[in-house]
């Protein structure tokens, strides 16, 4: 019996799936419990991406060296909004897992594919100077438009911003943060 109740649920949620076009929605996640949400999910088969630094820490004399979430409690979730709500209950996951709420429409934040992809690349990178920017001053998104052409960002669309006196690159995913690159020289800069 338990057997066929979940082929239904998998069948609906295959059916659902190929309704919706999936978005990425951010998700909140109490008690830093972001990668154990993240690995329950991707194993559910969605695309998920949690954020991650490496930190250096020095304990008795000895420097270990840690891969962290960089942005605490937040996980990136791709789906259609009525599977990733019914995923989340059927693995009781509701408890403590939440959506980011667009104040303006009432609705789930969900993040533009393209600025999720530059996200992404410009987080994996995994360079020591990549600054998270959790408040957006309205003065950093007047700067110029442009595409990086060459290098570890190559690709990435962004709002050129000044950090620490280096010229980057700002991707912003609206309503909620935004990541700076390392520093990127003019050349490697075309207007977009």
């Amino acid at each position: 019996m338990a057997v066929t109740a979940t082929v239904m649920v998998t069948a609906m949620a295959t059916e659902v799936r190929n309704r919706q076009s999936p978005s990425w929605y951010p998700l909140r996640v109490t008690y830093s419990r972001e990668l154990k949400v993240k690995g329950i999910l991707q194993d559910s088969g969605f695309e998920c991406f949690v954020p991650m630094t490496v930190k250096c820490e020095v304990k008795c004399g000895k420097k270990t060296v840690k891969t962290v979430p960089a942005v605490n409690n937040l996980c990136f979730v791709k789906s259609g909004r009525a599977e990733l709500d019914m995923i989340l209950r059927e693995k009781g996951l509701r408890e403590f897992v939440s959506y980011l709420w667009d104040k303006s429409t009432r609705e789930p934040l969900t993040v533009p594919d393209k600025a999720m992809e530059d996200f992404i690349t410009v987080s994996e990178a995994r360079l020591e100077d990549i600054v998270y920017l959790f408040e957006v001053n309205s003065k950093l998104r007047t700067g110029m438009k442009v595409r990086v052409k060459s290098g570890p960002f190559a690709g990435v669309e962004g709002v050129v911003i000044r950090v620490k006196r280096s010229r980057r690159v700002m991707v912003e995913l609206p309503g909620m943060l935004a990541i700076a690159t390392s520093y990127i020289p003019e050349d490697e800069l075309e207007l977009v």
